[in-house]
């Protein structure tokens, strides 16, 4: 019979998306981990940013245990968005280590409450904003997961590097000229469907 520890199971997959968020700026330059590749602005590094905040704010304040980290791009009056790119002055360094002590207080919130804990959301509607540790902990799973898939496209605009970690692309196997190929074959694919809609 297998046993399952409910933490551990959830402590696993939110490491694996904090890994592979951090993977993604290996190897790049300060231009390349900062630039913008969306319309929107999307970039690596604001990623890293913005869910050092969410795990702060929904695995710390949440519960009552808030950082000692000055967020100031979360405060009232902040620029929108001001948490979802890096000014010139925040380096990587700074922030890469401002994520990694996000990890350590979000970790320990979770090592000292129950899943069962009642928490309160500061951001969301009173009345509305109640959750439990374990509502919190598969929340900041789904949005790490969703900006580490962000940031995998990201970092395949930007060098063609694509994969969960070193070693695992989770790719069918191809040199460039196979992918290529597969490529336009999808754009020959996606024109025939639009013709014949």
């Amino acid at each position: 019979m297998t046993t399952s520890d409910p933490k551990a199971d959830l402590h696993s997959y939110l490491q694996s998306a904090r890994d592979a968020l951090l993977w993604k700026l290996e190897g790049l330059s300060e231009y390349d981990v900062r630039r913008p590749l969306t319309p929107t602005g999307t970039n690596l590094l604001g990623l890293v940013k913005h869910v050092a905040g969410v795990e702060l704010g929904y695995l710390g304040d949440t519960f009552g245990r808030p950082s000692a980290e000055p967020l100031p791009w979360l405060e009232d009056g902040a620029e929108p968005n001001a948490d979802l790119w890096v000014t010139a002055d925040e380096s990587r360094e700074h922030i890469v280590e401002l994520y990694r002590r996000a990890w350590a207080h979000a970790d320990a919130t979770i090592d000292a409450l129950a899943l069962d804990t009642i928490g309160k959301v500061p951001w969301w509607p009173d009345g509305k904003n109640e959750v439990t540790l374990h509502h919190a902990v598969v929340r900041v799973i789904a949005d790490t997961h969703r900006h580490a898939g962000h940031a995998d496209i990201v970092r395949e605009l930007i060098d063609g590097a694509v994969g969960m970690s070193k070693g695992n692309d989770s790719m069918a196997p191809g040199d460039s000229a196979w992918w290529e190929n597969h490529r336009n074959r999808l754009e020959r694919t996606a024109r025939e469907a639009g013709r014949d809609a």
